[in-house]
């Protein structure tokens, strides 16, 4: 470049012949002349024609599998480096570089390296809400475990919240949808989602969805319209898709270990409010907290959260007991062998028996476990008392008060005692769990160890109601009212003593 330069000023400005600069300069003069000739000041070597003379005989190979790969989803296309790999163990025996190179070249002549162009999106305020799921690695209890966050993000403040569940299924939707518009303190007009399967049944023409019913209620309950991205087409919600990518390194490295899955959001929840105290993207002026308090009166304002739950019609077997999601929960022994339905919470499950809530239960994720609640066996006691000696519900009884459990012990050293205890146990639906609590603690302190006993305590402590008084009619009125006399009874005594005596 600095050649070029000399020759340029010796010609033009210090008007030197083409002769003069050769034997100045010692260039010959067609180089001279093509320097003078090309307006063209830079030094950069463009090479027009690759050799590639190693390649060659597997050029075809090599076309016939990009050709393959074209047809593909982006994902599924082998690389430079898979390529090569593939053409050595056919005998190839040059550099990766050339396979690289034209792999790019033929790639660039198909087009399938240009990256596409896209339109700038801007959303008002209280307009548009973004939704999309992560999966990020945590230790929670000491186990490591794959969890499913839920990302929110509104369109217009930036701000986001954040939820992380066991796992992705409807009734977690639901409940996260719960949980965001409660953090908003509303919900925006649209909300922007991918076509996820829990909430898609099919995609139809445009942007038409056969939606999930449930969800569809929950939509219609929370007056937002659900606005589905075109398949493939993440950019429609291109903020949410960012902040997936961005919350995974701000939050999720180094992994998070949390005790429970409940401390695990309330750290999210704080996270959130942090990440607010950031400027504003665009009004950098402002923070996203103070973006927030202007779109928060254009939310569309939470009424009652709604039911987050799905239902599923059941039958429980005869030993009491429902399976979902592969884990067995317990039902009242009434609905043993009958059709019921179960309401999957995100948290818990209920049970329902002819409109009546027959089980309760803390959801569990365990695998072919079970989740036994022994009051749900106790009509089958009264036929079975036997069964609570070794039955499978009473084994871990950890909800069963402490002086109940020490009788329960204690009587199961007399013979007979098992049925004693499933006596007191069927009190309990009569007089309460606490009263039937203190009365074994009673009679653990007389040293009373028999359910006839307490069974009395228990019928003497409840407040007897008095009798309302009978009109009698006049006929049947006593001139003289008899008194109550307890000495005429020590008199008869007296007088049984002298008969005794005479005789």
């Amino acid at each position: 470049m600095e050649t070029k330069a000399k020759v340029r000023r010796d010609f033009y400005v210090h008007k030197k012949s083409i002769k003069q600069i050769v034997r100045e300069r010692q260039l010959s003069r067609n180089t001279v002349r093509k320097i003078l000739r090309d307006d063209d000041t830079s030094s950069e070597y463009q090479r027009t024609i690759q050799p590639c003379p190693v390649l060659g005989n597997h050029e075809p190979q090599l076309v016939e599998w990009l050709t393959h790969d074209a047809a593909l989803p982006r994902k599924q296309r082998r690389n430079a480096v898979r390529l090569h790999q593939q053409l050595s163990e056919q005998g190839y025996q040059g550099a990766y570089d050339s396979v690289q190179r034209f792999v790019k070249q033929w790639r660039e002549q198909a087009r399938l390296t240009r990256s596409q162009a896209f339109i700038p999106l801007e959303f008002s305020p209280g307009d548009a809400m973004q939704f999309d799921w992560s999966m990020e690695h945590v230790v929670i209890g000491g186990v490591a475990q794959t969890i499913k966050v839920g990302h929110f993000r509104l369109s217009y403040s930036r701000k986001l919240f954040l939820v992380a569940f066991p796992r992705e299924q409807l009734e977690m939707v639901l409940e996260a949808h719960n949980c965001a518009f409660a953090y908003f303190g509303g919900s925006s007009k649209r909300i922007i989602y991918d076509n996820p399967k829990t909430i898609v049944h099919r995609i139809l023409n445009g942007k038409e969805r056969d939606l999930n019913k449930r969800f569809a209620r929950m939509a219609s309950h929370y007056l937002f319209e659900p606005v589905m991205c075109n398949p493939s087409a993440g950019w429609e919600k291109g903020q949410v898709e960012k902040q997936v990518q961005d919350v995974r390194n701000w939050i999720f490295l180094p992994k998070l270990k949390f005790d429970s899955m409940d401390k695990l959001n309330a750290h999210l929840q704080t996270e959130c409010d942090r990440l607010a105290r950031r400027n504003h993207p665009t009004m950098k002026e402002k923070t996203i907290a103070e973006v927030f308090e202007e779109e928060r009166a254009l939310l569309i304002h939470v009424r009652q959260p709604f039911e987050a739950y799905t239902e599923h019609e059941c039958k429980a077997s005869n030993t009491s007991l429902v399976r979902y999601d592969r884990h067995h929960y317990s039902v009242d022994s009434m609905a043993a062998g009958c059709c019921v339905t179960l309401r999957a919470y995100a948290d818990r499950i209920h049970i329902v028996y002819k409109d009546q809530l027959v089980a309760e239960h803390v959801r569990s994720f365990k695998r072919d476990g079970i989740s036994y609640d022994p009051w749900h066996y106790i009509e089958a006691l009264k036929r079975k008392p036997g069964a609570l000696r070794d039955g499978a519900p009473f084994k871990q009884w950890s909800d069963l008060p402490p002086a109940m459990a020490r009788m329960r012990r204690k009587l199961a050293t007399i013979t007979g005692g098992d049925r004693q205890f499933v006596l007191l146990l069927c009190a309990v639906s009569e007089h309460g769990l606490d009263p039937v609590a203190r009365a074994c603690q009673q009679a653990l302190d007389a040293g009373v160890i028999q359910a006839d006993w307490i069974l009395n305590l228990l019928a003497r402590a409840e407040a007897q109601e008095a009798p309302e008084p009978i009109d009698v009619p006049q006929v049947l009125m006593l001139d003289e009212e008899p008194v109550a006399d307890c000495d005429r009874y020590n008199v008869l005594l007296s007088l049984q003593e002298v008969s005794h005596a005479i005789h």
